[in-house]
């Protein structure tokens, strides 16, 4: 069930959402060459800690029957999509790092990922960050009340394909509010009239993950891991968006 959020709901999403916006520039102001994943995580975990929220990835069960979740972040290199297990692996100099992290604060969720650069990359590696985000935007717009959530869905996929690059097809966005993952589904590709009607109340995680390849994907060993059956680059970027009459709002906004 789609359940609609009040203002004074919102507002407590907008804080969750802003505490996971600082915690990710704070991240991102962190990788460089020579540090591990696992460092980051720690520093996430950390801040999370101190501001009195709740990592919410952290021993998320797994919906495959592995164990749960280890991390409070999910750090995912070049070929991975998403879900990667923050470790002992050592970002080096032409590496992306995808960080999805998100938190529950005063009983509500708040969800974002980026994809950031270790130090100088291939351009085309550098083109696919960008467009990735930008299809993340071209999404965005497309959440106003009376919109079909598949308007969302089909202005990222045609400004992906566009640019020359695949869409993610196994994993989605979603609904979040009191949970992390609500209804509705939010896939990055689709027809613009399918799905539901978007009203004002709704509250999205919009997160399109392209490829420099193949959109074709696999789950590795560890029951986590989502890589790039190719074995190509991938970028992710997500937000928290809520559905309003003065159009979207994006929560977790850096």
């Amino acid at each position: 069930m789609i359940i609609l959020k009040t203002r004074d709901e919102i507002a407590r999403m907008r804080v969750a959402g802003q505490m996971v916006a600082q915690v990710l520039s704070l991240l991102e102001s962190q990788v460089k060459p020579g540090i591990t994943t696992a460092s980051l995580n720690a520093l996430a975990e950390e801040e999370c800690r101190k501001r009195g929220a709740i990592p919410v990835f952290k021993n998320y069960p797994n919906s495959r029957g592995g164990p749960p979740f280890p991390g409070a972040i999910c750090a995912s290199v070049n070929e991975e999509v998403v879900h990667g297990i923050p470790g002992k692996r050592v970002l080096k100099e032409g590496d992306i790092l995808s960080i999805d992290f998100g938190v529950l604060l005063d009983g509500f969720a708040g969800d974002s990922a980026i994809t950031v650069p270790v130090g100088e990359v291939d351009p085309e590696v550098a083109r696919l960050l960008q467009v990735t985000e930008e299809s993340l935007m071209k999404g965005i717009q497309q959440a106003l009340p009376g919109h079909r959530l598949g308007r969302v869905s089909q202005a990222v996929q045609q400004w992906a394909e566009k640019n020359g690059f695949s869409v993610v097809r196994e994993y989605v966005g979603h609904g979040i509010g009191r949970a992390m993952h609500e209804d509705p589904p939010v896939p990055n590709y689709g027809r613009p009239d399918r799905g539901p009607v978007l009203k004002e109340g709704m509250t999205l995680a919009i997160e399109p993950m392209l490829n420099m390849g193949t959109y074709k994907v696999f789950t590795k060993i560890d029951d986590w891991t989502v890589v790039t059956q190719d074995g190509k680059h991938s970028a992710h970027f997500e937000h928290t968006v809520a559905v309003t009459s003065h159009g979207p709002e994006i929560l977790t906004l850096r």
